[in-house]
């Protein structure tokens, strides 16, 4: 009987200290949500955060809205995140760079990707597609890297930044056909598109999203998808590893995280709303027509995938030797 009042004592004692945690969460959300997202308005990020931050206001009955926060490779919203109170209402919507590729490259992280976030949800998967202008003459990757081979150096492949999708996507075709491309760094994948289309550089990898229009408007030829089955959105579009070059999965992805500690019952909801958008038929084929693949999931199968992705880029990172100056 003594034994039995010392549990209750100590439960009553625990449902004190975290009574009010647990109502909260019950009560999750009860005032504006913010999702910060690390790019400026207008890009495919932003893009598909509206998309879902508007679904998820209407399924919780308060406001959920962007905060655009660009800067430092995605790394600047992040850390405002990070550092922000764990109760759910401040948010990261992340691409692969920020949390899996950046920690590699940056000495001055301003936070850590798994010390410093807690896992929500995995929102999209986005091919990398290599463009070329049609004034090039090329339609295959493989011409690609014959005109490559015939003039070592010479070829100029253009990215968002070092260390960036775009970028990894050129490493692996590098290591893959035993070629050299010129890198172009940009700050952004509207200047590197802007100079494609100008003729200042030869070929990109980008996010379908960003190039979808130009492809359907004739303005680029589409070589080669840099990920590891083909786009629906590009279906007659071959993969790099079906045209002869394995290993050259670059796609990139958009995840949910909140900052470390925030109560396991308020990702749930997060999560479930999260999951709830992404089923709803319109936005599905919102995301789907701009090149987007909706996910879904749980938050371990997150941080299972992060962890994977983490470790796949710090490897590539390491081997190619690659810094940021």
């Amino acid at each position: 009987m003594h034994r039995i009042r010392l549990i209750l004592a100590a439960t009553a004692a625990v449902l004190l200290v975290h009574g009010p945690q647990f109502a909260r969460a019950q009560d999750f959300p009860t005032r504006p949500v913010r999702i910060v997202v690390a790019f400026p308005p207008g890009g495919p990020t932003d893009f598909v955060g509206r998309l879902i931050a508007d679904k998820m206001t209407k399924l919780f009955g308060q406001r959920v809205y962007i905060d655009n926060k660009p800067g430092a490779n995605g790394t600047l919203g992040g850390g405002d995140v990070a550092k922000s109170n764990p109760d759910g209402y401040s948010l990261f919507l992340t691409t692969s760079g920020a949390v899996t590729v950046s920690p590699h490259l940056m000495k001055d992280m301003p936070f850590h990707t798994f010390r410093d976030f807690a896992p929500v949800v995995l929102v999209t998967t986005v091919n990398e597609v290599l463009v070329v202008s049609p004034k090039l003459g090329i339609k295959t990757v493989k011409e690609l890297v014959a005109l490559a081979k015939k003039k070592p150096g010479a070829i100029t492949f253009a990215s968002t930044g070092v260390g960036s999708p775009p970028h990894l996507a050129q490493l692996l075709l590098d290591a893959a056909a035993g070629v050299k491309f010129l890198h172009v760094p940009y700050r952004g994948a509207a200047p590197a598109l802007t100079d494609l289309l100008g003729g200042q550089v030869q070929v990109v990898a980008l996010d379908i999203p960003v190039v979808i229009s130009q492809i359907r408007a004739g303005n680029l030829v589409p070589i080669g998808i840099a990920g590891d089955k083909r786009d629906a959105t590009l279906p007659n579009v071959p993969t790099l590893a079906e045209q002869g070059y394995p290993n050259t999965d670059a796609a990139n992805w958009y995840a949910l995280l909140a900052p470390a500690k925030t109560p396991p019952a308020v990702i749930a909801k997060l999560n479930k709303a999260v999951n709830e958008a992404l089923a709803d038929p319109a936005l599905h084929d919102k995301l789907v027509s701009t090149g987007a693949t909706p996910r879904g999931g749980t938050p371990q199968e997150l941080g299972a995938f992060m962890k994977a992705q983490y470790d796949k880029w710090g490897r590539v990172i390491a081997e190619h030797h690659i810094t940021i100056q």
